[in-house]
Order: C-alpha cells, then structure tokens, then sequence
C-alpha cells in the first residue's frame, strides 16, 4: 500500500494515518467508486515557504463520514468548523454540505472559533513544523502564534477575552504556554513537574482557569489505567490543581459557556464514553456511552478524544464518533446525528515508489540470508532466507 505523502508529520503514528485514509477512502465501496486520482492542474495549489513539498497528485471523493473529526460551534452558534484529513471545513449547525477553508500541503487540525466568531485558531504544519495559527475568516489572510522549529502543538484554545491563545506544546511531555493574539513571545503558565504531559486545553467562561488532560510521561508500552487526568491552572495564583480521580482515565475536558458544566471523556471496562459534570455540585454521570476507542495508550497526536463542544446556550455538546457528527442534549435523550457531506480535494506528494528490475532466472544470488548455524560436525549451515529454512554443505 503507498500512503499519501502531504507533509513532514514526524509525530504522527504510521498506524493512526493509515486507519484514517482507510476508513475515509476505502471502507465504503461508494466512496472508493467516487474516489480518483486527478490532474494537479485542475486546483489551486496553495504553497507554502518553509513546506517545500508540492503536490503532484488529488485525491477527490465524496464522503458522508471521517475518522477522528474535530469539532467546534461558533459563538452565534450557527456554524461547525472541523478537520478532515488536513484541512478545515464549515458547515451550518444542522449539517450539510462542507466548506472546505484551508487547502494544501499542510496538515491542519483543531479548528477553534475566536469569542468574536472573526477567526479560527488551529494548528498547522505549514511552516515546516507544527505551530498554531491564526485564520481571519473574513480577508482569508493566516498569521502564525507559535514560531517553533522542532517542537509539536497538539492543540490551541482563545481566551474567553479573545486577546490571548493558549497552546500545548514541547517534544515529549508538552507544557502549557501562552501568546498574545498579536505576536510576541508569549510565556509559559506550567513548566514542572519535567515529567508532566499536559494536552487538550480549554477556559472555564471567567477566563481565570484553564482546564486540560495531564498524565506522568509521554506514554508506555503496556499501559496501566489511568492514564489521564482532568487538571487545573489558577490563572490568579498560579496553582495547578487535579480535579478527577477515575479509573479509567479523564480528558479532553470541555467546560460550558455558562460555567456549571464540564464534559471530559473516560473509559470503563473495554469502552469509553462522555461523563458529564456539574461543577457547582461535583456530581457526575454519562453522557453518552459508549461512543468509540481513545488514545490514551499513544502519545494522541491528535488529543485523546476528538475535540467537542458546547452550544452556546450551554443545552447540547457537539461531537463526533464512529465517523458521525452528533447532537447530544445534557438532560438526557438520544443523541441525534448532524448529517455530513464533504468533497475531499486531497493533495498528495510524489508517490513513493521505486522501480527495482527482477529477474526470472530459476535462480538468482540472495542478498540476505538470517540465522545461520553451523552443524556440531561442521559439514553443513542451516539458514533462513526468502521466509524459507535451507541446509547446505561447507564449503559448497
């Protein structure tokens, strides 16, 4: 199988892109019939500086689901921004047809609307490295946060003031920082424990808190629940505070515009679900369960759920699962599906492939051979080669 090469993602597991282009191009049979492969010229292809990389081939299909959608509600609470496969889309609140907004070689992801509904923050590769970024909506004109070279930003959330961006960001365990909306250098609100992982941020409404998943280390093999939980940064004295204490892990903390409720993901026994809190209370309950797999046993590249949010009259969250986009009231209810119809234009690198001349000679010299063990006699070896167990005489 040749993957699409769009762009140097170093962070992003080989296996998680693979599933991803998978289930969007060929686990429906209607969507790998719409799916072809066509002339560059017949796009736009946006370029970028520091990404070199340009495209020489588009995939275009039609699809009514995706893998790990992203999304956010904008502040009027009349329009979806997500991610698919790289690019950011909109749609209307009740579904339909998508706006693809950003195109290109980039990886972008984590769409999140400014408090004014003027711009989205989200993160991006463009710049040769991930970074966060500002789009003005209205002029289409991108302004880069964050200016690292070698660093990952899984993710970026406005103040509810609009004037500052927080970001998650490092090499391994990724501390919480943040910028000003108009440059600067910004400043970093956690930097210990060194082992601290710290991914997912949101505001409470007041701005004075920052909500987020933590664990101890980047991620381990094996790993024992829990992984993650929900913590806490006091924007007025500085403390950082842990706020859940489940088994089976607690993240991607979404708080309501109207501060009583806070929605985080967790699994229980094999599943996971949405656990919905009353934060004047501490009482708890699910949401939704089950809705699909987390990443908590990865380094989630991508957060450990897919970003949700609130409706700004704080009655339904928005998410996403098993490929769909949901309404789900916090009074109770069945969740009811957003219906979703995305044109993908994927733009793709050169193609990965080497042509190698194979002879067919009954016999041929093999360039590798495994596992040799001589006979205690010394007269013969046996070795492995071609996936097959072969004995011969020495010195023959």
């Amino acid at each position: 199988m040749i993957l699409p090469n769009r762009s140097r993602r170093w962070l992003m597991p080989l296996l998680s892109l693979t599933v991803m282009i998978l289930c969007l191009t060929v686990g429906s049979p209607e969507v790998l019939a719409q799916a072809k492969e066509s002339d560059t010229s017949k796009f736009n292809q946006r370029t970028y500086k520091e990404l070199p990389l340009k495209a020489e081939r588009l995939l275009e299909f039609n699809t009514k689901e995706g893998t790990w959608i992203s999304v956010d509600i904008s502040p009027d609470g009349k329009t979806i921004a997500f991610d698919m496969m790289g690019d950011l889309y909109t749609m209307p609140i009740e579904g339909g047809k998508a706006t693809r907004i950003t195109d290109g070689m980039a990886y972008d992801t984590h769409p999140r609307f400014s408090p004014d509904g003027k711009s989205i923050v989200f993160t991006s590769d463009r710049s040769g490295s991930d970074n966060a970024w500002i789009m003005d909506l209205e002029n289409d004109e991108f302004k880069q946060v964050t200016k690292g070279n070698n660093e990952w930003v899984q993710s970026a959330e406005w103040s509810p003031d609009g004037d500052y961006v927080v970001v998650t960001k490092g090499r391994r365990n990724l501390k919480l920082f943040m910028y000003h909306k108009d440059g600067g250098g910004g400043f970093q609100l956690i930097d210990s424990p060194a082992s601290l992982k710290v991914i997912e941020p949101a505001f409470s409404p007041d701005g004075r808190y920052i909500y987020f998943s933590q664990r101890n280390g980047a991620w381990n093999y094996n790993a024992q629940l829990p992984q993650y939980q929900v913590g806490m940064y006091d924007r007025e004295n500085g403390a950082r505070s842990t706020i859940t204490s489940r088994y089976g892990s607690a993240f991607t903390p979404t708080p309501s515009p109207d501060g009583k409720w806070l929605v985080y993901g967790s699994r229980y026994e094999d599943q996971t679900g949405l656990v919905l809190r009353n934060l004047k209370s501490g009482d708890e309950r699910w949401l939704a369960y089950p809705i699909q797999r987390d990443d908590q046993e990865s380094i989630a590249p991508l957060g450990v759920l897919p970003a949700m949010s609130f409706t700004p009259d704080s009655k339904t969250v928005i998410t996403s699962w098993d490929g769909k986009l949901y309404k789900v009231a916090i009074d109770g209810g069945a969740a009811s599906e957003i219906p979703l119809d995305v044109d993908v234009k994927l733009e793709m690198g050169p193609r990965l492939k080497f042509t190698y001349p194979i002879s067919d000679d009954p016999e041929f010299v093999v360039n590798q051979i495994r596992d040799g063990v001589p006979s205690p006699d010394g007269s013969k070896l046996a070795f492995t080669s071609l996936n097959r167990l072969y004995v011969m005489n020495i010195p023959d």
